[in-house]
């Protein structure tokens, strides 16, 4: 596994005067994300204003689905877009380097986003595809506008922001802290401490259990192998966004615990015991998804790939 400690990600790390230290590498990647939330925060008061506040916040039941569709990808789009600002600047004034470097050259990036967005698609649909074989889900009659061929137009709309928000944690933690740590100490130390901080990154998350921190910490590393093996960041990205896409707008299940607005393409619900179908944290929750992650590690690991290998 040449790759493994010689991917291109790290090379690309390197081409700044200083790679930043791990010491400061692991809060600065919280406080990152976290400053970047603080982005929706207005997008948030308008849409108070407009539909009025809750105690939970802002509800967007009622509205027409294609306006709650265009309202969730800009929730996602304010909460999201800052942490790409925030990378830029602190490469430019203090790692010296490109915001490219990150793992986005242009070469093969149409190719390698296209062919990560089919796989992020397939592997999703494959632990639906374990939960319908155990009969642990089943169809939910919803609002009809809600579903089906009424809700494409606010499908799409979500799925811009999923795309910015998918590519957003990519870029902080495969894109930056991965190959920082990587290339600065081991590879297999960026791997791991990439992983721990993208699972505690959603450690607040609604119905969360110990399934689901697990499965957050194996995407991890699946992402993490992913992005090392390619050496780019345009394919686990386009996987990120579409499985997350797939997950709450096609198939309608909680995403990480949350609701995904703009309605469902095909509408079903867990009838399965949580630890498999996860429960209130939807399928990245439980075992099926667990699979599905445990065998597109062995696939990255294992892979016979000439394009893999040569590079």
């Amino acid at each position: 596994m040449h790759w493994f400690n010689n991917s291109k990600l790290f090379d690309l790390a390197r081409q700044g005067q200083r790679l930043t230290h791990i010491a400061a590498v692991i809060p600065l990647s919280f406080i990152f994300a976290l400053v970047a939330q603080s982005g929706v925060i207005p997008l948030m008061v308008v849409l108070g204003l407009i539909y009025g506040f809750t105690e939970n916040g802002v509800s967007l039941a009622g509205i027409p689905n294609t306006i709650a569709g265009l309202w969730m990808g800009m929730q996602l789009i304010f909460a999201f877009v800052l942490v790409y600002a925030i990378l830029w600047a602190w490469l430019k004034w203090v790692e010296k380097r490109p915001f490219w470097t990150l793992g986005y050259e242009a070469k093969n990036a149409l190719s390698q986003y296209g062919r990560g967005f089919a796989i992020g698609a397939l592997m999703f649909a494959g632990s639906v595809g374990i939960l319908a074989l155990s009969g642990s889900v089943s169809f939910e009659q919803g609002e009809p506008f809600k579903q089906g061929f009424a809700a494409v137009a606010g499908v799409l709309l979500v799925l811009i922001g999923w795309i910015v928000q998918g590519g957003a944690e990519e870029v902080l933690i495969r894109g930056w802290v991965l190959p920082v740590i990587g290339a600065r100490y081991k590879p297999w130390l960026g791997l791991l401490i990439s992983s721990l901080i993208f699972a505690l990154l959603h450690g607040l998350n609604p119905g969360l259990s110990a399934i689901a921190l697990v499965n957050l910490a194996l995407f991890g590393v699946f992402a993490g192998l992913y992005a090392m093996r390619e050496g780019s960041m345009w394919g686990i990205s386009a996987l990120h966004s579409v499985w997350n896409w797939v997950q709450g707008n096609f198939f309608g299940f909680q995403v990480s615990g949350t609701d995904a607005e703009g309605g469902t393409l095909i509408n079903l619900m867990e009838t399965g015991a949580d630890w498999l179908t996860g429960g209130e944290f939807g399928p990245e929750g439980g075992l099926a998804v667990t699979v599905v992650l445990l065998v597109g590690i062995l696939v990255v690991l294992f892979w016979k790939s000439r394009e893999y290998e040569s590079s």
